[in-house]
């Protein structure tokens, strides 16, 4: 099947991903443009297994290569930024127009929740200076129980005994 190559992607992020592409001697394909148009539109975080999923509904000949290839380029130039939550599977959430945030996450059910402290922003800050460091950029990422899980094991233990 041919895929019909007509180039509308007019966002600032799309713009991003085509001078990224151009700066370094790479080309817009059709199948890097349903990625990409699929990345933008897709919120929350997602594995490249759930972004092939949704890209081969629109387009079902583009490959599981391709969009691991495509996914690496949108967090190469700054778009995307793959997390590892301690489950095996890279997870990718836009990190440009985004507000920068930090991950509390449920060892128990993987559950994830955004969370944003200034205080702890300021502290980071703070411990970077202290040891001679500029900060470029971070992660957090707090792993624990959620309360459903706590819930559960409470339960759980409760019946134990």
């Amino acid at each position: 099947m041919k895929l019909d190559f007509i180039f509308v992607m007019t966002n600032e992020a799309a713009k991003i991903f085509v001078d990224y592409l151009a700066r370094n001697g790479l080309s817009m394909t059709p199948q890097r443009k349903i990625i990409v148009e699929t990345f933008l539109e897709t919120e929350g975080h997602f594995s490249a297994e759930d972004l092939l999923v949704l890209v081969q509904k629109v387009v079902p000949e583009v490959g599981q290569a391709t969009v691991y290839r495509t996914l690496k380029l949108l967090v190469d130039c700054g778009l995307a930024e793959s997390l590892d939550f301690g489950c095996g599977v890279a997870l990718y959430e836009h990190s440009y127009g985004h507000d920068h945030h930090d991950h509390l996450v449920c060892t128990n059910c993987q559950k994830k929740v955004e969370v944003v402290d200034d205080g702890i922003e300021r502290r980071q800050e703070v411990l970077a200076r202290e040891n001679g460091y500029v900060l470029t950029h971070h992660r957090m990422l707090l792993f624990g129980l959620c309360p459903d899980c706590q819930e559960l094991r409470d339960k759980e233990q409760e019946i134990e005994s």
